[in-house]
């Protein structure tokens, strides 16, 4: 197996695909090493957790696996939860091993998620 069974079965069927109507945070980026293409949107509850989330994207299997997972993660977290987040925590969910190649897929959607909550801080003013 190329990828550990995490992996394999986020990729294959990925959880929490699509967009929101009005969502409070919506960031996108590509990685431009190899041109995945991952956007995610979520919609805050009154408290500033992660009451729904999304992700889409036109990207390798590792970056879609991620971005699955990382959504499933993060339901009910506070933003500044996520903005704790590190690298290391997404990488051990993905439970195996990436070559220093990959890893930048991997942490794609983690980037792009601490890019929408801080660029909603900035334009919610909020501290």
């Amino acid at each position: 197996m190329l990828y550990g069974g995490v992996i394999q079965e986020h990729a294959r069927r990925p959880r929490n695909v699509g967009s929101l109507e009005n969502p409070d945070i919506r960031h996108e980026e590509v990685n431009p090493f190899c041109g995945d293409r991952i956007r995610i949107e979520a919609i805050l509850d009154c408290h500033r957790r992660v009451a729904e989330i999304r992700f889409r994207g036109d990207a390798c299997m590792i970056s879609q696996a991620a971005g699955s997972i990382l959504t499933e993660m993060i339901k009910g977290w506070p933003i500044e939860a996520i903005e704790r987040l590190k690298e290391a925590d997404l990488l051990k969910a993905l439970e195996a091993p990436l070559r220093p190649a990959r890893i930048k897929c991997a942490l794609l959607p983690l980037e792009i998620l601490q890019s929408g909550v801080a660029s909603y801080r900035r334009l919610h003013a909020v501290s």
